[in-house]
């Protein structure tokens, strides 16, 4: 590894002393301990840290052997409980949730009292509407507070919900419905972000109209009223929020679920194109999220803490939601981008909010950096003490501008490496403990025990190796199954590599043995922290009636990471002159947005008669990979393909449409 010893940023000895972690000594006897006497450790971890209605009698059982995972045996708990009536005694009058709306003069500030009363109200109409324990509860909402309500009193009343992210298209929104099995949803009139409002209660009729033929249906829509604007109204399924919230008594007893119980559900892209429901337990969940929350971000009494991304992810889940509040924080919600109205929107934000910790995406840093730094030295953000990375991998150029620009070179990074799947940060430095590297994860968090095997899976012990990262043992938040198909869920992660977890990620582990993960090996995009299956974009291409097959993968991009490049066939039929490329290129793009979002357009599209494959007819994306990323020195033996030239056009072509 290039990157060495020389590299190191030490932690800066003007960083405030008493946080969670004190120093590197007590993070390796706390990291030993987790390691070799991991029940002692998490039983005292989950004591200490969460509020029990009945005390757990196993700290964990089973394995990655058959995917038969389980965390605090025979307990009891609630989340919305250890969120909020286990702080009102002290702590009710504390801000809870602080809000910036698209507007910076759009400010509210709720306590846990009242973020108490109004979680209690919407458990109460829940309830009164017919939703029972395991019920699942579709939310698709703005950035609001509301989201955080509609969450919580889900989690009260033990239903499970499943947060679709705002930006997706009906048909998208459709599908999680459907595998969610919904027959309740909670949305808004519309969505405010930057310059425009997005029909967000539209997107959900449209959605809903396609559910029609399943032999269950959605009855009761709550629309929330974001802006006021005119919407379709459907007396007989659609209730107004202020209706039937407003009227509900604002106390809601909490519904004490066993440690197992399903949480929620969250629906990501999957590598065959249907949404699978990563499904997280009650109590594992939250401690991990808790537990990260607290060490990671080094979070103290008094602390606003940020983080600027979308409920509808689990990064808002986690850390917006259920870390900061089980912590009792205050919680910082933004609902609008970083560039409106301009560049500083983010450090304004800071100034103005007084904000301690900001955690955001390799993407929007990215972005950022092209408007100079005059403009984040127009603001005051001395009150930052931690800044964080999440999402992708952060490139060593935006690391140092994100650590010398924004924090003045005084404030630790934290670049946090996780996944939907693992429910809380796996690997990463401890703010103000773990000596830095510019665009390294760091180091493993406590019980976490990562492993670099080769694509054989050998494990490459010692340091300076490179491989497939996994990890060696369960950890209390990770996912116990996928909604409905739990075969799917071990052949996906605990198969590849018999023993362990399969990420799906490569990784470097240097000399120090610092990690540094260097992105995905299956079919999974990750296109500015949005994690898209390749066969899910594929589909929505083929739908196009002049569309044969499409084979999509992931390139370099300088802001967003990775963009979402098609290789796609059309049908013998299609004449490709110039205007029917034109034509065709922006119909693809089309499709799908229809099919996904607009988040997930393609940046690239190449119309090609024919693609590599093999006598077989496998399609090499390997190949296709390397050609899209310049890499085409680097092909290997291509001689099981069936027609080796079309890699020569291919690689001419990618050369007319690729920077």
């Amino acid at each position: 590894m290039e990157e060495s010893k020389t590299h190191v940023i030490p932690v800066s000895k003007s960083y405030p002393a008493g946080g969670s972690c004190a120093n590197m000594n007590e993070y390796r006897m706390m990291y030993e301990r987790s390691i070799k006497e991991p029940a002692a450790f998490w039983g005292e971890m989950a004591r200490k840290h969460l509020s029990w209605f009945r005390p757990f009698t196993d700290v964990q059982s089973g394995g990655f052997q058959h995917g038969n995972v389980a965390w605090f045996l025979n307990g009891q708990l609630n989340i919305s409980y250890n969120c909020l009536d286990r702080h009102l005694a002290k702590n009710g009058q504390r801000t809870a949730i602080l809000w910036e709306g698209n507007s910076t003069k759009d400010v509210r500030r709720v306590t846990y009292e009242e973020l108490h009363r109004e979680t209690c109200k919407m458990a109460n109409a829940l309830r009164r509407l017919g939703v029972r324990k395991g019920d699942c509860v579709c939310i698709c909402m703005p950035m609001i507070p509301e989201a955080a309500v509609a969450m919580l009193a889900c989690a009260r009343i033990g239903a499970p919900h499943s947060v679709v992210f705002a930006g997706f298209s009906a048909e998208a929104l459709r599908d999680r419905i459907i595998e969610g099995r919904c027959r309740f949803v909670i949305t808004a009139d519309e969505a405010m972000r930057g310059e425009k409002a997005t029909p967000l209660k539209k997107t959900v009729d449209l959605a809903i109209e396609g559910t029609k033929a399943h032999d269950w249906q959605v009855q009761t829509v709550i629309v929330f009223k974001r802006t006021g604007n005119k919407v379709d109204f459907h007396p007989e399924r659609d209730l107004w929020w202020h209706d039937v919230v407003e009227q509900e008594r604002p106390y809601a007893t909490c519904e004490s679920v066993d440690s197992e119980d399903t949480a929620f559900y969250l629906f990501t892209s999957g590598s065959t194109g249907k949404p699978k429901g990563i499904a997280h337990t009650t109590a594992g969940y939250l401690l991990g999220a808790a537990l990260t929350h607290r060490y990671v971000f080094d979070y103290r009494e008094g602390d606003v803490y940020a983080c600027v991304a979308d409920v509808g992810w689990i990064t808002g889940h986690s850390y917006i939601v259920y870390g900061p509040l089980a912590n009792g924080a205050t919680t910082f919600m933004f609902e609008s981008t970083p560039l409106f109205p301009d560049a500083g929107r983010y450090w304004d934000m800071v100034e103005r909010h007084k904000i301690t910790q900001f955690y955001t995406a390799p993407t929007a840093i990215r972005a950022l950096m092209k408007y100079g730094t005059e403009i984040v030295k127009k603001y005051n953000r001395s009150s930052l003490r931690v800044l964080g990375s999440v999402g992708e991998p952060i490139n060593p150029e935006a690391w140092r501008w994100y650590y010398e620009e924004v924090g003045d070179s005084r404030c630790p990074v934290v670049d946090t490496f996780w996944q939907t799947e693992t429910g809380a940060i796996m690997i990463t430095g401890l703010a103000g403990v773990t000596p830095m590297k510019a665009g390294s994860a760091s180091l493993p968090f406590f019980g976490v025990e990562p492993v670099v095997l080769s694509e054989k899976g050998d494990v490459l012990e010692g340091n300076d190796v490179s491989g497939v990262l996994c990890f060696a043992r369960p950890w209390p938040s990770m996912a116990r199954t996928i909604y409905g198909n739990h075969t799917r869920f071990v052949d996906t992660y605990m198969r590849p590599y018999p023993g362990y977890y399969f990420t799906g990620d490569g990784c470097n582990r240097d000399s120090d043995g610092y990690y540094w993960i260097t992105g995905r090996v299956d079919d999974v995009i990750n296109v500015s922290g949005h994690r898209l299956g390749s066969a899910e974009i594929e589909s929505a291409l083929v739908t196009h009636d002049d569309i044969a097959e499409a084979a999509v993968i992931g390139v370099h991009h300088e802001i967003k990471g990775q963009a979402i490049f098609c290789y796609v066939t059309p049908k013998a039929h299609v004449n490709l002159s110039h205007d029917t490329i034109v034509a065709l290129t922006m119909q693809l793009k089309q499709c799908v947005r229809t099919a996904i979002g607009a988040f997930a357009t393609p940046d690239y599209i190449l119309l090609t008669p024919a693609l590599p494959k093999t006598r077989s007819g496998k399609i090499m994306r390997r190949i296709l990979r390397k050609v899209a990323n310049k890499e085409s020195e680097h092909l290997g033996d291509l001689s099981t393909l069936a027609d080796p030239q079309v890699v020569d056009t291919l690689i001419a072509e990618v050369n007319k449409i690729l920077p």
